[in-house]
């Protein structure tokens, strides 16, 4: 018989998959760029290529580049938007100063506004306002906790760590298999490599696997496409 944990606050998160969501957003993207990003590159450089060496020199270059600009990108977007929330968190610490009846006023409109009589959201506020001010405001009213802050170093390395191991994929398959029909031999495993990265994502996420595999695979189908025709049309032997 199964024995049903208890429920309680240091365990209520274990069956929610929110904190989870900004690593594994980096993760996936990272992951997801990896595979079709260099998939694409490959696919277009063989399209128009004749050998081998052209075809795996370009890809080992796109991979480091890609990492490296993943994780760059990540970490000044994500810092970007840490530095929003220290500037709000600042701006709020002087407004609890300066005017502190007027935020705890505006506190109690706010938990007013979400359903409680104004008589208990006056007395929510003002409780939670002697309790924690400032936790209180910047969670409140600015909407930040500590499960939705950004981490630009986490972000960082999950991103350029992903693409890596996204990356590596296809150039196994451009190192294992021969030159003759690559293109279609890389389309074929990038769908299947996304086909399982769609499905990890999902589960991990405890989201819909048939939405993010369709989501997934269209997106990376078209890019492939796309890539392949370019190098058709504005290719050189090489």
């Amino acid at each position: 018989m199964e024995t049903r944990k208890t429920l309680s606050l240091d365990n209520y998160l274990d069956s929610h998959y929110i904190h989870r969501s900004n690593w594994l957003r980096a993760a996936v993207l990272g992951a997801n760029d990896g595979i079709i990003s260099i998939s694409s590159l490959a696919i277009g450089v063989t399209a128009a290529s004749t050998t081998k060496d052209p075809i795996v020199l370009a890809t080992v270059a796109g991979l480091v580049a890609g990492a490296l600009s993943m994780a760059a990108g990540e970490y000044v977007s994500v810092s970007s938007q840490t530095d929003i929330e220290k500037s709000d968190i600042e701006r709020e610490t002087k407004e609890l100063q300066n005017m502190p009846e007027q935020e705890e006023r505006i506190l109690a409109q706010i938990y007013e506004k979400r359903g409680l009589t104004k008589s208990t959201a006056k007395q929510v506020a003002k409780e939670l306002t002697a309790a924690d001010a400032l936790g209180t405001h910047i969670r409140d009213e600015l909407g930040i906790n500590e499960i939705s802050q950004a981490n630009p170093i986490q972000a960082a390395l999950a991103s350029g760590a992903a693409f890596t191991a996204g990356g590596i994929l296809p150039l196994l398959v451009i190192l294992l298999l021969p030159v003759t029909n690559l293109e279609y031999f890389l389309y074929g495993f990038t769908i299947l490599f996304l086909v399982i990265l769609g499905t990890v994502s999902a589960k991990t996420g405890g989201s819909s696997i048939k939405k993010a595999v369709l989501r997934i695979t269209i997106w990376g189908t078209i890019a492939m496409v796309l890539s392949g025709l370019v190098g058709y049309l504005f290719g050189v032997s090489v």
